[in-house]
């Protein structure tokens, strides 16, 4: 039987099985590809993946192309959670029946924002109810990126995107990015995680554990998209990283319920630093928009101490 237990220092990564190769058409730059690269070489256990609609999908696996080197499922938007737990249903009732052997496959289901926060929530959060025993990935770009950069329920607040545009009849969009994490940790799962490429070795860590774990788990992951951040092509590991040294993307995790913040940064630096990047965001620094620089700055703050809070009290437990 394989394990995940593998080294994970960049020499014996770079030499292993690349199971996502090159080729595979997502824009120059992007952060999702760099994400599913991480995931998947982070354990050398057998792997079956179903995809959701999106930039990832349709990028690819185009007609008879594939980059994935492991067998992989594409279904419709709405419904990657329900194919991967119809797939884990099915290999354990073979198993069970005699039919395979027992090769503690795993089962993983990729999906953007669009189709996780909003499209797939419905099949994600009951497959996460009926206790299926696999992980569901989201590359988190914040909007649908795939079919023109419209606002999702992640879209952070003041962002300009093709359905919330700046202009003067509003300055963005005007509410708060939904906090999917915590909604999954609130289906009472064995094991929730946000991560960030910019620290892949915290990141392949909690792919590793989630996978030691029986029952249903996810993982939400911050993937720049230089198209819809309106940022250079080669800024994704950068901003990956302001996202997590601002606490607009912090990284924890929640297991059965105790939550530890798993990177802490050393500096805390303002959400400026993080937004200024990023042409979505350029009519925040307009004198007349100075007040949404603020709120912004605010909520990220209250955020970040109330998981503080929650980490302390976890580590007092």
């Amino acid at each position: 039987m394989t394990t995940t237990a593998k080294p994970l220092g960049l020499k014996k990564l770079a030499l292993g099985e690349d199971r996502f190769s090159h080729g595979h058409r997502m824009c120059s730059g992007c952060g999702a590809p760099i994400v599913v690269k991480q995931v998947l070489m982070a354990t050398d256990y057998p792997i079956i993946a179903s995809n959701a609609t999106g930039c990832l999908e349709v990028s690819s696996c185009i007609q008879q192309f594939t980059a994935w080197k492991i067998p992989w499922m594409h279904s419709a938007f709405e419904n990657s959670a329900a194919t991967a737990s119809g797939i884990e249903a099915m290999y354990r009732s073979l198993v069970k029946q005699g039919k395979l052997e027992d090769r503690n496959v795993k089962f993983i289901a990729f999906g953007g924002d669009g189709g996780t926060y909003d499209i797939g929530f419905q099949s994600l959060s009951g497959a996460m109810e009926r206790g299926h025993d696999m992980m569901y990935i989201c590359y988190d770009n914040g909007a649908y990126m795939n079919t023109g950069i419209q606002r999702s329920s992640a879209t952070p607040f003041g962002a300009n995107t093709t359905t919330c545009p700046a202009g003067d009849a509003i300055p963005g969009k005007l509410q708060n990015r939904k906090d999917l994490t915590r909604i999954m940790a609130a289906h009472d799962i064995p094991y929730v995680a946000q991560a960030s490429p910019s620290n892949y070795m915290d990141l392949m860590k909690k792919v590793q554990k989630a996978f030691e774990i029986k029952g249903p788990k996810f993982m939400n992951i911050i993937a720049p998209c230089n198209r819809g951040w309106r940022s250079r092509t080669n800024d994704a590991i950068t901003l990956a990283k302001l996202a997590v040294e601002t606490c607009y993307w912090p990284l924890f995790e929640i297991e059965n319920g105790v939550t530890k913040i798993t990177v802490k940064p050393k500096e805390k630096k303002p959400l400026v630093d993080f937004l200024k990047p990023q042409g979505r965001f350029r009519h925040m620094f307009a004198p007349e928009n100075e007040w949404m620089l603020k709120q912004a700055q605010e909520y990220v703050d209250a955020q970040w101490e109330r998981l503080q809070k929650e980490s302390a009290a976890g580590e007092a437990e």
